[in-house]
């Protein structure tokens, strides 16, 4: 979780996203920054996001995205 939380900061460093559960729905994140964090966690991670994960709820809190993260990589 620590480094999806730098991931996170190093794109917005003004949002607490240990806390904040509304990254889509208060537009936080814009799709340019969720294209860069996909990019970011396949790599960092060795996950693949595919379209059919990319949805809000997904992108919503760094505590979803983990959870996203978590399920890819027990797939694999």
């Amino acid at each position: 979780m620590e480094e999806l939380l730098n991931i996170l900061n190093e794109m917005h460093p003004d949002v607490d996203f240990a806390t904040e559960e509304h990254l889509i729905d208060n537009m936080i994140l814009d799709s340019l920054d969720i294209v860069s964090l996909i990019a970011e966690i396949n790599d960092v991670f060795d996950v693949t996001i595919t379209a059919r994960d990319i949805v809000p709820a997904n992108f919503n809190s760094a505590k979803a995205l983990y959870a996203l993260i978590e399920k890819l990589d027990g797939e694999a």
